[in-house]
């Protein structure tokens, strides 16, 4: 019994969910990350320890401890009828956005530090300094890291399988309680699926850094 021609709309319904999932979960943390980067190299003192307690906070907690937190938390505290697709993009987007904080620092640290007091020589103020002068330069330093980052959250979204998303992970979940499928077969097929998810971000981001690379 062929599992994929049996099931293939619950394989591309689970497949597009992740994609969707990953999506949307990066593009949180891609902003929130940068936010919180923006934080800790600030000259606010109350900026700084925000950003330090955001990062040190969602490195050191599990993944699963931060879906569990979203998913029973907000609802208890009165933030009702949001679909669990949302938290678990919420929870992933956190989650990955202190990692992402930690890569766009180390880019802000390797620029020279007479670039930025050469803008403000000139009067520009610590936003522009760091819009326009830094971040741009940063970049490059930080793009390998945050694809593997990005890489890595693909692979996370299967946890939002326990969680009543519809994913390659809950399709697994679905397809083992069935009778008459080879396990290992099912886990091949996902896995091919993980495997195109994350070739296609290795390659965008390959491409981003060829393109942004220094002409020698």
């Amino acid at each position: 019994m062929n599992v994929l021609s049996d099931n293939f709309a619950m394989f591309r319904e689970g497949f597009v969910g992740t994609v969707e999932l990953t999506a949307l979960s990066a593009l949180l943390a891609l902003v929130l990350g940068t936010l919180v980067a923006a934080f800790r190299v600030s000259p606010v003192p109350a900026l700084r320890v925000f950003g330090t307690t955001w990062v040190t906070l969602l490195r050191n907690t599990p993944l699963v401890l931060l879906f569990l937190a979203v998913t029973l938390g907000l609802p208890a505290l009165g933030l009702k009828g949001w679909d669990s697709f949302w938290l678990a993009v919420l929870a992933l987007g956190c989650y990955t956005s202190a990692f992402i904080c930690e890569a766009v620092r180390s880019g802000i640290n390797a620029v020279p530090v007479g670039q930025a007091e050469a803008a403000r020589s000139i009067g520009m103020t610590f936003g522009q300094t760091l819009t326009q002068i830094v971040l741009p330069q940063a970049t490059r330093t930080a793009i390998p890291p945050i694809g593997s980052l990005l890489i890595a959250l693909a692979k996370n979204t299967a946890i939002a399988s326990g969680f009543n998303v519809s994913e390659l992970g809950s399709v697994q979940k679905t397809l083992n309680a069935a009778a008459g499928y080879n396990i290992y077969v099912i886990f091949l097929w996902i896995a091919l699926c993980y495997i195109i998810i994350t070739f296609t971000i290795s390659g965008l981001f390959r491409l981003l850094e060829n393109r942004l690379a220094v002409a020698r």
